[in-house]
């Protein structure tokens, strides 16, 4: 893997789960890291822990998001891994949902996007990674505006890669499948055993993902060694979607 020192990377949602492990590997390869997080205690101490630097987002909010990358930036590595769901039929969802759903998911990726595109069109280099699903590509019974609002940043994704190619920068999306998080072990506890069990049983692998397992492939698409792709979504899903066994 490439070495990653001298080069200050912008990760949000970076306080625990996914966000934290690609925080963590990203500092162990030699980038500064900003921590950005809603949750500032988790932020602070992640930060503290890797020797990056805390800052407290609500990713919803893109003038602060702006303001942020403007304040801690210019960045070679954006991240953006910062997400929310809802599980409920779309017939049960209101257009504050709606909104909610899209301000997080895919409108905070505009407004970071945005904010660090310009430095890293000067330093004529540039690697933007951004966080979807597997829900994307295959749709969510009971996230259809969560699997919109992520199809929508590969469509943006894939935009800005044509873009900005000729500037050395790279667009990349990772869309992961089930991952062993809090965040899922808490959904499961909602649905018990058998949604468990449907998650596994999706993968062609037969297992829940790590976090470092996503963390590993941001990685590498934010290294030198990636430098020939962009414009692609890479599933880290244990083969999800694919169908069959």
């Amino acid at each position: 893997m490439s070495d990653l020192t001298g080069r200050r990377a912008f990760v949000t949602g970076a306080a625990k789960g996914i966000g934290a492990a690609i925080a963590r590997r990203l500092a162990t390869l030699g980038a500064e890291v900003i921590v950005a997080d809603i949750d500032a205690s988790g932020a602070d101490a992640l930060a503290t822990e890797i020797g990056g630097r805390a800052v407290a987002l609500d990713v919803s909010d893109s003038a602060r998001v702006e303001q942020a990358i403007a304040d801690t930036g210019p960045f070679a590595i954006l991240v953006n891994n910062a997400g929310v769901d809802q599980h409920a039929f779309f017939t049960s969802t209101t257009a504050d949902d709606w909104q909610r759903l899209m301000g997080v998911n895919l409108l905070s990726v505009l407004a970071t996007v945005h904010g660090a595109l310009p430095g890293m069109q000067a330093a004529r280099h540039g690697r933007i990674v951004n966080i979807v699903s597997e829900a994307a590509r295959v749709g969510s019974k009971g996230g259809a505006v969560y699997a919109a609002a992520k199809g929508g940043v590969i469509a943006f994704s894939k935009s800005i890669a044509r873009e900005n190619a000729r500037f050395g920068i790279t667009v990349n999306c990772i869309a992961p499948g089930p991952i062993d998080t809090p965040l899922l072990r808490a959904g499961v506890a909602r649905g018990g055993d058998k949604l468990l069990a449907a998650m596994v049983e999706a993968t062609l692998v037969k297992r829940l993902g790590t976090p470092d397992e996503v963390a590993a492939a941001v990685a590498f698409l934010a290294s030198d060694d990636a430098g020939f792709i962009t414009g692609e979504t890479l599933g880290v899903s244990g083969g999800m979607g694919l169908g069959g066994s």
